[in-house]
Order: C-alpha cells, then sequence, then structure tokens
C-alpha cells in the first residue's frame, strides 16, 4: 500500500511539474528581442491556464491549448531598453535587463562555431571589448531524431565584456561590432554551430522530402533509429580499416607500439601534417597512433631539445623512445615540448604520438614548418612520411550530428522559432566540399526551409565563401573541390537577400581554420549595412561579367568593380588561367586596362575560357577593387568538375 502511495504522489509532482509555466530556453536575461516587428512570446502551462505577458509599455494575453502550449505577439517596439519581460500565469516569470535591436542567427560549421579566444590579437581584441549592447546565446550542441520544442538548457544571454566575450562566435562577434559601430542599436546573436557539420544536417526532413534531388533519402523510413544508423557507419569504417591493416589490435599489441623497438615497417603510411580524412581514412573518429624514426648523431642526441608538433586534432599523448614528454587536450593548440637529455640516443629514434578524435577533423595538422625537433644547433624536419595505425574506433561519434540528415535542424534550429531575427549569417561548406556540384542544390534547400517556416518573408541571408586552404593540392589542372563549392555559393546569390562575403585572400593555405575573424566580420557586416540597412558602402570585390576574345588575348570585364588593382607588386596579377579547345589550363599573364583584365598565356592560340582563383589554395590570387575587397574567383566555361557525381548517403543505405 505504502508503494502504491508513493507512486502516485511521484505521478501528481511530475503532473504538477510538467503543468508549471515555463518559456524557451532561448528566453532569459539579458536577451535581444527583434525591433520593428511583432515579438512572439511562448511556452507552455496547465491546460486552460491564463497566460499574461507585459512589456515596456503593453500587455498581452493567452490561454494555454490542450497541450499546454500558449503563445501571444507582442506588438513592434524600436530599439531601446533595458526593459523587464514579466510572464504571469499560475506563477510568474521574470527576464531583467531585456534590450530591443536587432537579432541574427549565427551558424554552420567550426569556422562559425570559432571564438574570438582563438583569433588574430585575441588578447587585445578580449581587453578591449566594452560592448554592453552586443550580447550572445549559444545554443548547446545536440542532436535529435525530431523536431524539438525546447533547445537544451545552455548558459544563457551574456554581454560583450572582457569576462565573456572570449567565448563568443568570433566571426558574430566582430561582425556585429562594426554593425553596432554604424547604427548604434543593440545587437543579438543566437550562435547555433557545430564544427565538421554537412549542410544536410541543418535541413528538415520535410524540406527534403519536396526536393526532387533529395526526395529518396527518407524513402522508407518512417522512424529514425540513431542505434542502427550508428552501428552501420561504425561497420563501414572498421570495413576499410580492415583493407587497409587489417584486423583492430588488442589492448595487449598496442601497449607495445609506443616502444622504440616496435616494428612498424608494415604500417602503412601517411603524409604529415594533414588531416586523416583525406588520406584514406574519411569519417573517422576513433584513436589512432603515428611513428616516425629518425637518426641523431651523437651531438644531437646529447642535449635535450624542443618538439614541435603543429596541432592535433583533437587529443594526443607523445613518447620519444618510450618515455612520455607530454600530452595535450584541444584541437586548436600548437604543440611544444621540451625533452629532457637522456632521452634521445645516438643512431635511431622513435617519435610516437597517440592520437584521440572526438568528432570532425582528425590527426596533426598545420604548417610544417611546425613539425621538427630543434637541436642544439640544428633543425630536423618531420614532416614529410609517418607510419600509422587504427587502435579503435569510438562508438559514440559514431552517432553525430552528419549521421543523419536534419539532425541539427531538429535539436538547434527548430525550437527557435518563432523567435524573431533580423537575419541570419553562415560559415559552412567544408564539410561538403566533396559533393559541391549538389551543394548547389542543397544549400538553397536549407535557405528556403529557414525562411519558410521562420515566416518572416525572404530575411537577409548572408555568408563566407570557403576560404583558402590545401585540403589537397586541387587546382585546374586536377580539379578542386574547394573551388567547385566557392562556385556554388557564388551560385547561391541567385536567391533573393542573400549576399557574400569572399575571404580567398586571408585565408591559411596550411589551416582550415584561418585566425582573422576581424575581416570576415567586417566583410559579412558591409554586406548586411548595404543590402539590409540602405548604407552606401562598397560590399563587393570585383565580380565576372564577360569575356571577349581578340586573337590570342581575352579581355575580361567585371562589375562592382570601383577600379580595379592588384594587392602587393603592382605589375603582378596573379591567380589567372586561360584555356583553348582542349581544355587545359595555363598560368596567364594577366594585367590591368581601365575597368578591364586582358590575359594571354604563350601555350593557349586560341583561348576559349577563362578562370580565376581556381584551387584549394587560392591566396595568391590578387585581384582587388579600391576598397580593398577581393574578386570573386569564377570560371567562364562550365565543364564537368570532379564532383559532379558526389552524392550524400545515408549510412548503412
Amino acid at each position: 500500500m505504502k508503494k502504491i502511495l508513493l507512486v502516485f504522489l511521484l505521478l501528481i509532482l511530475l503532473k504538477d511539474t510538467s503543468a508549471q509555466l515555463r518559456t524557451p530556453h532561448i528566453f532569459g536575461d539579458s536577451m535581444v528581442l527583434q525591433r520593428d516587428r511583432p515579438i512572439p512570446v511562448w511556452g507552455w502551462a496547465a491546460k486552460g491556464e491564463k497566460i499574461t505577458v507585459q512589456f515596456h509599455d503593453q500587455t498581452k494575453t493567452a490561454v494555454t491549448a490542450a497541450d499546454g502550449s500558449w503563445r501571444v505577439n507582442l506588438d513592434a517596439e524600436k530599439a531601446g531598453g533595458p526593459y523587464r519581460l514579466i510572464v504571469k500565469g499560475s506563477t510568474q516569470i521574470e527576464y531583467k535587463d531585456v534590450l530591443v535591436g536587432d537579432v541574427w542567427i549565427c551558424s554552420g560549421q567550426s569556422n562559425m562555431e570559432w571564438s574570438v579566444a582563438n583569433t588574430d590579437n585575441s588578447e587585445a581584441e578580449i581587453a578591449a571589448a566594452a560592448y554592453p549592447t552586443i550580447r550572445q546565446h549559444k545554443i548547446p550542441n545536440t542532436i535529435s531524431v525530431d523536431p524539438a520544442t525546447d533547445t537544451r538548457a545552455g548558459n544563457g544571454w551574456h554581454s560583450a565584456n572582457p569576462a565573456q566575450v572570449g567565448s563568443f562566435t568570433a566571426v558574430g562577434y566582430f561582425f556585429a561590432r562594426n554593425l553596432q559601430q554604424e547604427l548604434k542599436i543593440p545587437i543579438g546573436l543566437i550562435n547555433t554551430s557545430w564544427g565538421g557539420t554537412d549542410v544536410e544536417t541543418w535541413t528538415s526532413r520535410e524540406a527534403f522530402e519536396r526536393s526532387e534531388e533529395f526526395k529518396e533519402l527518407y524513402k522508407g523510413i518512417q522512424r529514425v533509429n540513431l542505434d542502427s544508423i550508428g552501428a552501420a557507419k561504425k561497420q563501414q569504417t572498421e570495413a576499410r580499416i580492415l583493407k587497409i591493416q587489417g584486423v583492430l589490435p588488442s589492448e595487449a599489441a598496442i601497449a607495445s607500439w609506443k616502444e622504440p623497438g616496435f616494428n612498424d615497417q608494415t604500417w602503412p603510411g601517411m603524409k604529415l601534417p594533414g588531416l586523416w580524412e583525406s588520406q584514406g581514412l574519411p569519417d573517422l573518429d576513433g584513436i589512432v597512433w603515428l611513428r616516425k624514426t629518425i637518426n641523431l648523431t651523437a651531438e644531437q642526441a646529447a642535449k635535450g631539445a624542443d618538439l614541435l608538433l603543429s596541432m592535433i586534432d583533437d587529443n594526443e599523448e607523445t613518447y620519444v623512445n618510450g618515455v612520455k614528454v607530454g600530452s595535450t587536450n584541444g584541437y586548436n593548440q600548437k604543440r611544444l615540448y621540451i625533452v629532457p637529455p637522456g632521452v634521445f640516443k645516438e643512431g635511431a629514434n622513435t617519435i610516437a604520438i597517440r592520437v584521440e578524435d572526438t568528432g570532425g577533423g582528425g590527426g596533426l595538422y598545420g604548417d610544417a614548418s611546425d613539425l621538427a625537433l630543434i637541436c642544439k644547433g640544428s633543425t630536423i624536419a618531420l614532416s614529410g612520411a609517418w607510419k600509422f595505425q587504427v587502435a579503435s574506433v569510438t562508438q559514440p561519434s559514431s552517432v553525430g550530428p552528419n549521421s543523419f540528415p536534419s539532425l541539427l535542424f531538429n535539436a538547434m534550429v527548430h525550437p527557435l522559432i518563432p523567435y524573431a531575427i533580423k537575419g541570419a549569417i553562415w560559415y559552412q561548406g567544408e564539410s561538403n566540399a566533396g559533393r559541391a556540384y549538389q551543394y548547389r542544390k542543397a544549400f538553397p534547400l536549407m535557405i528556403n526551409d529557414w525562411r519558410s517556416r521562420w515566416k518572416q518573408g525572404d530575411f537577409p541571408f548572408f555568408f563566407v565563401q570557403l576560404s583558402s586552404f590545401n585540403a589537397a593540392n586541387g587546382n585546374s589542372q586536377q580539379g578542386s573541390t574547394w573551388a567547385e563549392l566557392r562556385e556554388a555559393q557564388t551560385m547561391t546569390l541567385s536567391l533573393p537577400n542573400t549576399g557574400m562575403a569572399v575571404t580567398t585572400d586571408i585565408g591559411n593555405a596550411k589551416d582550415i581554420h584561418p585566425r582573422n575573424k576581424q575581416d570576415v566580420g567586417k566583410r559579412l557586416a558591409l554586406v548586411a549595412l548595404h543590402h539590409t540597412y540602405g548604407k552606401n558602402v562598397v560590399f563587393s570585390g570585383p565580380v565576372y561579367q564577360s569575356m571577349k576574345v581578340a586573337g590570342k588575348e581575352v579581355a575580361v570585364s567585371f562589375t562592382q568593380d570601383e577600379g580595379l588593382r592588384t594587392r602587393g607588386q603592382a605589375d603582378m596579377l596573379a591567380g589567372f588561367e586561360i584555356a583553348g579547345e582542349d581544355q587545359k589550363f595555363y598560368r596567364a599573364h594577366a594585367r590591368i586596362q581601365g575597368r578591364r583584365v586582358m590575359l594571354t598565356a604563350t601555350e593557349v592560340a586560341v583561348p576559349v575560357a577563362v578562370r580565376y582563383a581556381w584551387a584549394d589554395d587560392a591566396g595568391a590570387a590578387n585581384l582587388f577593387n579600391q576598397s580593398g575587397l577581393p574578386a570573386v574567383p569564377f570560371r567562364t566555361d562550365n565543364w564537368p568538375g570532379i564532383t559532379l557525381n558526389g552524392k550524400y548517403r545515408i549510412a548503412g543505405r
């Protein structure tokens, strides 16, 4: 009888808890609400309960529906504050220090997630952050198989001050700072981003089902089972590993891998620095060991040395001749370990690194010059060939945001709707580069999906074009996935009220995460100031318009040129190529003539096509306008690219 009574009381308690007045986690102290449009406020309470919402000089009421949901639409407000937002039912919720301004969604993968603390001049930027009306709410990283009604609880809204700004999205913060300096209004940032994610995970199931390109994705699937999806993905990964190295090893076998006497001659090799996803281990989350043997003279071995290991994604332990010399957790930190005297010896020495990747890219990456052993009086390069062996594939990361479409839309976008916003900024595409042709449809599909669901019309949607990064030495000769993805992004500008920030000149050939996020935010802000706020500012570099062939010479014309110039040596215009009917591209001699660029190449007698900045690493391309904005990469041909047949697939299907 006591057990029955206890269960009965527990059920009453749970019912009372579920019926308590609450609002979504996006609401909180110090939040920013959107100006100049109705402000939705919503939440949950007991069925039939009267809800009163008070804000500034207005009061609105609602009665909860049968499922306990309620919503009111406050009248539009001008920029201002601080105010209080009070929600009353059987209980009361009060939010303080609420501002009204412009709210921007900040979304995408790691280059949007990248924090102010990891940018160029981060210490000075953080110390100088005195923008109390720029505020961020970071949505916790979560996946969901169904559209969620609320996000996970995060740590709320925070102002841009030295104590908090280090964790802000860097692109979002510098975007907001530039806007506020011009507009003098509060700016709210809703940071819903996750590193290493595909565009397909940010798009709803319904959008895919309406799309001719993607409607087969969900065919026959009524309910998503992440356990089975994860198991299928892990099985595929293990099958690839089996072909490369054979079976996964036992713990006893792994114990000897750090030792100098271990024979690794049968291990496969990879070139470092370089993430392992591009070297035969796609989608691998787990533990991989890297080994390299070097020879030292007696003089080099006699004293201690500095071991530089560039950066490692994510966590690592490093051994020299079986002795642990250091370990670091964090994918964006350079490794420098001091190896004491007595660890190295004359002759052969073995460096062994245990790398744990918890998601996204994995391995040792960065600048080759940062992968070296610095001995007294000499430096030994460690870049180049290393041996590797996969120790394990981790089950938790096999079910992640990219395991199935729509997982992040369900968990990190759907719960934000209908929070009133000004628009969205987006930085993503690196993870879709291998499917760049399909991105021409996938990216606009996502944008249109968000717009249809927010029901705010074609709200501003501005994005960052992929920067320069030597992903796989891609160029016009062997094809470039990154150039094709940039092209897909440029084509997305055909959608209304979109804009793009070109960043090929401020990337890093050796780092997929360039640290200069200040200029990225500034260029996005220029687009917004022009398109959204009607300011008379130059927002784009030169955009290809047309080409005219006269004999062996090609004249290329541009829009948005504002006067052409180069950056760097005035007479050295780089990045242009031309080809004849044989479709072989050659570097062009390029010169600026008024508002055109004139091109020739001795190898091409009859030019038929021009390309500009068509490479993974397009950092050498240097055509700019007088405002210092780079030209948009382009090609005039439509010859098939290397990603033509790259299609999105669900693991196990």
